[in-house]
């Protein structure tokens, strides 16, 4: 008897806005992860003004026997700590099957951080 694989999901949470053209950073880095990890669930979703949402992203992975949100943000705010850990609740209740784990914010993982640092630094050799 083979045993069956129930996929890890993943959830890249964005803040969004009223203009589309501010999503494509994070269209960009959903295209790289699925590149990355191609046999891997992942979705995008935004927290205000663009769609999906997190509950409606984290619905689209109800295949996946753990979703693991990751908030695109730089720092831990008040959408990190009190919206984010919320909504995912909502999701935990709405799908009693699957696991949701919320990530750390991107921003304070210490890769990033070397990254911006050299990216600004590279900026101001080049402007």
């Amino acid at each position: 008897m083979t045993a069956t694989h129930t996929p890890r999901g993943i959830v890249l949470l964005a803040h969004g806005a009223r203009d589309p053209l501010w999503a494509r950073p994070f269209e960009a880095v959903l295209v790289h992860l699925r590149t990355l990890s191609p046999d891997t669930p992942i979705e995008l979703a935004f927290l205000e003004f663009m769609t999906p949402g997190l509950l409606e992203a984290g619905a689209r992975l109800a295949g996946c026997g753990e979703v693991v949100v990751v908030p695109l943000f730089l720092g831990a705010g008040g959408h990190v700590r009190k919206d984010i850990p919320a909504l995912v609740a909502q999701l935990e209740a709405a799908h009693p099957t699957i696991t949701f784990r919320l990530s750390t914010a991107v921003g304070e993982h210490p890769t990033l951080v070397a990254a911006l640092a050299t990216v600004a630094l590279d900026l101001t050799r080049t402007s």
